[in-house]
C-alpha cells in the first residue's frame, strides 16, 4: 500500500486533490487517480495536482528552459487520470498550496514562475486571490459544429486554444444554457485530435457595464465532465465573445459560472496579446490515503 499525505482544494468550485512530491519519485497510475476522484468512492475532485521540482520531469526540464526560476512544476491530470496542459483554477489552487505548505514565497508584488505543460506561467497575488498570466491564445481549431444533449440544434463554435484546446458555444438564453445536460460528452465535428473542453455561454444584459464585459458560462471538462468553473474556459468564453462582439468590445471581463465568479483582462506583450485569469482559491482540508 502506498501512503499519500493530501489537501484538497478549491477555485470557484473546481475542486483538486493535491499533494506534495519534490523528488518525483511518487507518480499515481491513471487509475489511482481516478479512484481518488471518485465522488462515491474516492476523496472526490476534478483532478489532481502533484507538486514536484521541475529539475525531477522530462517537462519541468523544458520549463526551466524557458524561465530558471521555474523551480515547481505544476503536474496536472484530469478526474479520468489523463494528463492535462494547463488547469487556470488549479494553478491558483497550486500555487496557494505551494505558499501554505512553505514550499514556496511570495512577497506582495513579486511573481512565482510555475511550470506546466503548457509551458511557464506567472502567477501574482491580487485582491481576489491570485492572478495568472495565461500567456498567448490562438484562435485554432476552427468553427466545428457542437451538439449538446437537450439544447434543440447544433450550432457553430469557436476553437480556441489557451495552451489546452477549447470550443465555445454561444446560446440563445439562460433558459437554454440551464437546460443542456453536460453529464453528457458534447459531440464536436469535426472531433478535434486530442478532444476539447466545451464552453456554452451566454452574454449578461447589457453585455458590458461600466466598461466590464459580462457573461454567463458553463463548462464540460475533457476527461472530467461538467465543472463547476474552468479557468482557461472563462479565458476562452471571454475572448469568443469579444471576437464575436466585434472591436469596440472591452479587454476586462467577469464571467460568471456556477462555482462562482472570475475575472479575464486581455492586454499586450511583445509577443502578442496575453490574457490573465483572477479569482479565489482556497484549501479545504487536509487527509492521509491508503492506495493499492
Amino acid at each position: 500500500m502506498a501512503t499519500i499525505h493530501f489537501t484538497k482544494g478549491q477555485g470557484t468550485g473546481n475542486d483538486f486533490v493535491l499533494y506534495s512530491d519534490p523528488d518525483g519519485r511518487r507518480p499515481l497510475t491513471p487509475s489511482q487517480i481516478a479512484e481518488i476522484c471518485d465522488r462515491h468512492f474516492g476523496v472526490g475532485a476534478d483532478g489532481v495536482i502533484r507538486a514536484v521540482r521541475s529539475s525531477h520531469l522530462p517537462e519541468g526540464a523544458e520549463a526551466l528552459a524557458e524561465d530558471e526560476t521555474a523551480e515547481w512544476f505544476m503536474d496536472y491530470a484530469n478526474a479520468d487520470g489523463s494528463p492535462a496542459e494547463m488547469c487556470g483554477n488549479g494553478i491558483r489552487v497550486f500555487v496557494r498550496y505551494l505558499l501554505e505548505t512553505g514550499l514556496a514565497e511570495l512577497a506582495d508584488g513579486e511573481t512565482l514562475a510555475i511550470g506546466t505543460r503548457a509551458g511557464v506561467r506567472d502567477v501574482q497575488r491580487n485582491l481576489t486571490g491570485f492572478q495568472v498570466d495565461l500567456g498567448r491564445w490562438d484562435l485554432a481549431g476552427g468553427e466545428p459544429l457542437v451538439r449538446a444533449r437537450e439544447l434543440p440544434v447544433a450550432r457553430p463554435g469557436l476553437g480556441i486554444d489557451m495552451g489546452n484546446p477549447h470550443v465555445v458555444v454561444a446560446v440563445a438564453d439562460d433558459d437554454e444554457l440551464d437546460a443542456a445536460d453536460l453529464s453528457y460528452i458534447p459531440h464536436i465535428e469535426p472531433a478535434p485530435e486530442h478532444g476539447a473542453n466545451v464552453e456554452f455561454v451566454v452574454p449578461h444584459e447589457p453585455l458590458v457595464k461600466d466598461g466590464i464585459g459580462r457573461i454567463r458560462m458553463r463548462v464540460h471538462e475533457r476527461g472530467s465532465g461538467e465543472t463547476l468553473s474552468c479557468g482557461t474556459g472563462a479565458a476562452a468564453a471571454a475572448l469568443a465573445v469579444r471576437y464575436w462582439a466585434g472591436s469596440a468590445a472591452p479587454d476586462q471581463w467577469r464571467v460568471d459560472v456556477p462555482g462562482g465568479t472570475v475575472g479575464v483582462r486581455m492586454f499586450p506583450t511583445e509577443d502578442g496579446e496575453h490574457v490573465a485569469l483572477s479569482g479565489p482559491a482556497e484549501l479545504v482540508y487536509t487527509g492521509t490515503l491508503e492506495l493499492a
